[in-house]
């Protein structure tokens, strides 16, 4: 138990704030982030590469969705056998050159194969990232999991800044062999100072029956409902501006960027805000931010009126996934693991197979019609806000 606490109570005021174990964990959402927002800025050069038609595109997607929520539950095991530390550590490892792998594929059937890799470990580490988060919160004894997911949001600003920047100058190659190099040094940073967390075999063989209670399904409805918005941004904000609104190759990665900025900044000020209003009035008021922001989005007749929709709308989305997962964490007689498992498999759902639907519908529409369409999911977060109270149980208890 002392090498679990090292370096959370002792040492420099900022150490107790920010421990080794804190900003090892903070690195991994930022990795994560970093490349998320760097595929979203390769997403129309990889469907123009392999000659995707949007519903073909809408396809490949699914199989990144469908690889990523099969290998969540296998990390989700693995981690009650080994703990968080050993299984996110191999999840990078084997996560880190797949987004080579899609940048180099020459072939529809092996972009298939690379992308399920890509989406997969993609689950998985995201998984295990935001398990050790919760083992880093418990022995700190406060929240931080809106702060880490403030570093994912992080990353994705810099991975969608940088994307079409250097998708410019280098070619898409180019782009992936300096992202893979950045997160391989960010990795070899973290990978050390990760908080070793103990296994829980007994909670592995408990997770075999689902809960019964409709609390956790329905905070999970909030987190759905929360990230589908979320990947829709993401895997078809670019294409929106290049093809609607007639955006240049650079300047449709500041769409994503544009929401990035605006979650980043929202979350690293999210355990503050969630503390002074409650996290109901908190989930409140993101969601009418959300509506608003996609909305505007949606209606938006040039470029710069969608980039102002997508940064409120950041700024409401901000904040709605990590108070549900808090919420989850917190369901009472129910384990905290079996509340998150069921909470981020729902949600996460809604951010890697939702999009894949989205291209066959935009084929049909417009993605215009899509981000006003989705904005009404917010209506029904709205009127389940009231889930949000487990929340604020008393994180120092």
């Amino acid at each position: 138990m002392d090498n679990l606490n090292k370096g959370t109570v002792s040492g420099s005021p900022l150490l107790r704030f920010f421990p080794k174990n804190r900003i090892a964990v903070s690195l991994l959402f930022l990795i994560n982030g970093f490349y998320m927002g760097a595929w979203a800025t390769k997403i129309p050069g990889f469907a123009a590469h392999l000659a995707l038609s949007e519903s073909g595109l809408g396809l490949m997607l699914l199989v990144f969705g469908v690889g990523s929520l099969m290998m969540m539950p296998l990390a989700g095991a693995r981690i009650a056998r080994y703990g968080s530390r050993r299984v996110v550590q191999v999840a990078t490892l084997l996560f880190i050159p797949t987004f080579l792998a899609v940048a180099l594929v020459g072939n529809i059937w092996m972009g298939v194969i690379a992308i399920f890799l890509f989406g997969g470990l993609t689950g998985a580490m995201d998984v295990a990232m935001n398990a050790n988060a919760v083992e880093v919160e418990r022995r700190l004894r406060r929240s931080i999991m809106s702060s880490c997911h403030a570093f994912w949001s992080l990353g994705g600003l810099l991975g969608s800044l940088s994307g079409g920047f250097l998708i410019e100058h280098f070619g898409g190659t180019g782009h992936a062999l300096l992202a893979t190099a950045f997160v391989a040094v960010l990795f070899a940073i973290a990978s050390p100072m990760l908080l070793a967390d103990p296994p829980h075999p007994e909670e592995a063989r408990r997770k075999v029956s689902l809960p019964m209670t409709p609390l956790p399904w329905l905070i999970g409805l909030v987190a759905l409902f929360s990230m589908i918005p979320e990947g829709a941004v993401l895997d078809w904000s670019a294409l929106y501006f290049r093809d609607e609104l007639h955006a240049s190759v650079s300047l449709s990665g500041f769409a994503f960027a544009a929401f990035s900025l605006a979650m980043s900044i929202m979350r690293f000020a999210g355990d503050l805000v969630r503390d002074r209003l409650g996290a109901v009035k908190t989930l409140r008021l993101c969601t009418l931010a959300s509506f608003t922001g996609l909305v505007l989005a949606g209606f938006a007749p040039n470029v710069t009126i969608a980039m102002i929709g997508f940064g409120i709308a950041g700024v409401g989305i901000s904040n709605m996934v990590p108070i549900a997962f808090s919420a989850a964490g917190n369901v009472p007689n129910l384990a905290p693991g079996i509340g998150l498992s069921v909470v981020t498999t729902m949600g996460y759902s809604g951010i890697l197979v939702a999009p894949s639907l989205i291209g066959f519908i935009a084929e049909h529409t417009s993605l215009s019609s899509i981000y006003i369409g989705i904005s009404l999911l917010n209506l029904v977060v709205f009127a389940l806000s009231g889930l949000a109270r487990f929340a604020d149980r008393d994180q120092t208890a």
